[in-house]
């Protein structure tokens, strides 16, 4: 698991403020959430759909950023543990599924707490 200090040290590196642009760019600086549901609205975070904290493998892959607003990267988190809320859950399923990668009930309970 990434401790916070690994995550503020990722989070404060030349490379993650390089790739975050790039995604940004590749995004069209748009929240690729509110586009999905065919609203316009700027995008301020890149949102790593599987978390960093139990996923480091995956925190440079492109696949797994995705440029949001910040309403929609509230809505991605359920704040109380820093853990996923449902709809962040549901991101995370869908990639999963695209990509490949078979969830278990452990990775369940490790994102959503339950």
């Amino acid at each position: 698991m990434f401790t916070y200090t690994d995550k503020r040290e990722f989070y404060d590196s030349g490379a993650w403020k390089m790739l975050r642009g790039r995604i940004m760019r590749r995004d069209g600086y748009m929240c690729q959430m509110s586009k999905r549901y065919g609203k316009i609205k700027p995008a301020k975070v890149v949102h790593h759909i599987f978390p960093l904290e139990y996923y480091p493998e995956y925190k440079t892959q492109q696949w797994n950023l995705i440029s949001l607003s910040v309403e929609w990267h509230e809505k991605m988190h359920n704040r109380d543990g820093h853990l996923l809320s449902i709809e962040g859950w549901r991101l995370l399923e869908k990639t999963a599924k695209a990509k490949g990668i078979t969830l278990t009930p452990k990775d369940k309970h490790k994102c959503l707490g339950m």
